[in-house]
């Protein structure tokens, strides 16, 4: 068995190679900044080319082959993510939220464009990631995504993330709010590209779980690197969550628990895959990637 490092390693490697074709079709998708309206159309591209991992494209696409999936659908789907997770970052990002100034080392939406054109770009993206998924022809893709976008997914868990900011809450309201603002869109992935593929009821629950489990240590780890980084290495305000009194896994059991507990989805994201029968690896070394992000 190879070490979680190399694991780790052969993540990044297909996460970048899966990013250059998803951003040619990002390039594709969006509306040129030649048509009107041409700001709006400016501040999409500069959020949607900011930079990132393409973690959601990748998982879309990682399933989407693990299972057997044939055709071109994909990329509509690929594209749809990345629109809903960059949606989200930029309305994290603005001032009734989160205030910050800098995502990705580069200025914030609204920094560069002002407010209410950030919310419109925010919006714009939304809409036309179900422009997108929509035409992959598949309902049940379309309804998953919806619901876990919405007030019982990611929506949901931003909302509660603000309504707690400053206020002292249980293990089990973090668990909460990490699952739904940062897994729900993981598992939204995954699960996509699988139902796009054909994947059976069976593999789909499996495909479930495992995102879950990820989707939780990745946020556990993004908690842990808000305190250990510098802010030239996140790309923004480091040390904000403690600032802003965010709900997150280091303020209520400490740095040394908090890395426990993401080892621990690690390896329950490892166990879930041995139910399938098809080629895991890509998905395990994604696991290895997103626990080793972080010492």
């Amino acid at each position: 068995m190879q070490s979680i490092e190399k694991e780790a390693v052969i993540a990044q490697e297909y996460l970048a190679r899966i990013a250059k074709e998803a951003e040619a079709k990002f390039d594709e998708h969006l509306p040129p900044v030649e048509d009107r309206p041409c700001r709006l159309h400016e501040a999409m591209r500069y959020s949607m080319f900011a930079g990132g991992k393409r973690l959601r494209p990748g998982l879309v696409k990682a399933t989407f082959d693990m299972f057997g999936g044939k055709g071109d659908s994909v990329w509509y789907a690929t594209s749809a993510l990345e629109m809903l997770h960059t949606f989200s970052l930029i309305h994290d990002d603005l001032p009734c939220v989160d205030n910050d100034d800098y995502r990705r080392g580069k200025l914030t939406s609204h920094k560069k464009f002002g407010e209410a054109t950030a919310v419109m770009a925010g919006d714009a993206l939304c809409v036309q990631a179900f422009e997108l998924i929509a035409k992959t022809g598949n309902a049940r893709a379309i309804e998953t995504l919806a619901h876990l976008l919405g007030t019982y997914g990611m929506i949901g868990g931003e909302m509660t993330d603000i309504e707690c900011e400053g206020k002292e809450v249980s293990l089990e309201i973090v668990d909460y709010i990490h699952y739904h603002k940062t897994a729900a869109l993981i598992e939204a992935s995954l699960l996509v590209g699988s139902l796009l593929a054909g994947a059976s009821e069976k593999d789909m629950e499996i495909i479930r779980n495992y995102g879950r489990s990820i989707g939780l240590a990745f946020q556990i780890v993004d908690d842990i690197l808000d305190i250990v980084s510098t802010t030239e290495e996140l790309g923004k305000d480091a040390g904000s969550d403690i600032e802003k009194g965010k709900a997150t896994y280091p303020s209520i059991v400490g740095l040394e628990k908090s890395r426990e507990r993401a080892k621990e989805l690690y390896d329950e994201s490892i166990r879930v895959l041995d139910g399938l029968s098809c080629d895991t690896g890509i998905l395990r070394a994604i696991a290895a990637f997103i626990i080793t992000r972080v010492k």
